[in-house]
């Protein structure tokens, strides 16, 4: 399968209850009932919403309620018919709909289209415990990424969701083999075309997701400026921006941790929300990947934080984002065509679509 789709994607909180169950597992509930290709639930960090309420796991009472991350992918009829339903059960939060391209099965050598030639964002969804080559999967497929010299890669772990739509939910005592973990990487098009082949051969049954993206900073460099982006479409559809920094947790700035200091910083200036979430294995750049180990002093590993608004207001974040990752850090800026937010009071944007 080689098909347009779309990522469907809402940052809630841990606690937040809908008909007497948890938010977070009545929305993996509705897409293992629309049989979803994958989903995955990720536990924040750190992060605040449009009423910028501080969640942070930094602090005994501001831990109870932590971020939650679900991200699905689909076909766009697939995704679209489960939309009403999300829609209605999501006042509360943020909601978010990004075109992508799906690809599963075997994969022949590719010619990614001019939009995704130049940079792009490759996701790849295995199971928790999956191997590859003989060593977990995810260790695998991040060498491999690195040795055809892809700018960077981080492994999320999941709590729960969907692969080749069925439910995959962890339990305390199981393996929890096939609950979803995803990699995250960034690079040129041309590079990740030229991985896909070798990544689908080292995988059972290959599940990726590609995106156009512009990497803006690498390690304290400007690579690119922050692309210019209308407020609305063709369409006459508002259209948002995100941006997304990929650094590790021990990356400090002002003797503060960095993903601590942007969720600070970005509330402080009234940002609608944001989020960072703890990988557990990645790279960037020329640094090795690395993750925590049994004789490590300090966590190493990646943190990845996201901020989603209008192009406005997110110029005004990347010059916080800019002064904060003078020295480290990985910076990436995407288009986001479709995004509401409510706190049950009032609520911004809509998740219609223009014809791509």
């Amino acid at each position: 399968m080689n098909v347009d789709c779309l990522k469907l994607t809402t940052y809630t909180s841990e606690r937040r209850r809908i008909d007497g169950e948890f938010l977070a597992d009545a929305l993996i509930d509705l897409y293992a009932r629309h049989r979803f290709q994958t989903s995955i639930m990720l536990r924040g960090t750190e992060g605040f919403g449009l009423r910028h309420h501080l969640r942070t796991q930094r602090l005994l009472t501001l831990s109870e309620d932590l971020p939650i991350v679900t991200i699905a992918v689909d076909t766009r009829p697939r995704i679209e018919a489960a939309v009403p339903e999300l829609a209605s059960m999501t006042e509360h939060g943020l909601v978010t709909l990004e075109r992508a391209r799906l690809l599963t099965g075997a994969i022949e050598p590719i010619r990614l289209p001019e939009r995704l030639h130049d940079e792009t964002k490759l996701t790849i969804w295995i199971g928790r415990r999956e191997r590859a080559a003989g060593r977990p999967a995810f260790v695998t497929i991040v060498d491999l990424l690195r040795r055809h010299g892809v700018a960077g890669a981080t492994v999320l772990l999941g709590v729960d969701g969907t692969t080749h739509g069925l439910r995959r939910r962890a339990a305390f005592f199981a393996r929890n083999a096939e609950v979803p973990l995803m990699v995250v990487a960034i690079g040129s098009g041309t590079t990740i075309a030229a991985a896909l082949p070798e990544l689908a051969a080292t995988l059972d049954r290959p599940l990726f997701a590609i995106e156009r993206v512009r990497v803006c900073k690498r390690d304290g460099r400007r690579l690119a400026g922050l692309p210019e982006v209308a407020g609305r479409d063709a369409g006459g559809l508002n259209v948002w921006q995100k941006l997304t920094v990929y650094a590790g947790e021990q990356s400090r700035h002002d003797d503060g941790p960095l993903h601590v200091q942007l969720v600070r910083r970005l509330r402080e200036a009234g940002l609608t929300g944001a989020t960072a979430a703890r990988g557990i294995w990645g790279y960037h750049g020329d640094h090795a990947p690395h993750g925590d180990t049994v004789l490590s002093i300090r966590r190493r590993v990646p943190i990845v934080t996201i901020v989603v608004d209008r192009p406005a207001r997110i110029r005004r974040a990347f010059e916080l984002v800019d002064e904060l990752t003078d020295q480290t850090g990985l910076v990436t800026s995407e288009l986001v065509p479709a995004l509401r937010t409510g706190d049950g009071d009032r609520s911004l944007g809509g998740l219609g679509l223009a014809e791509p």
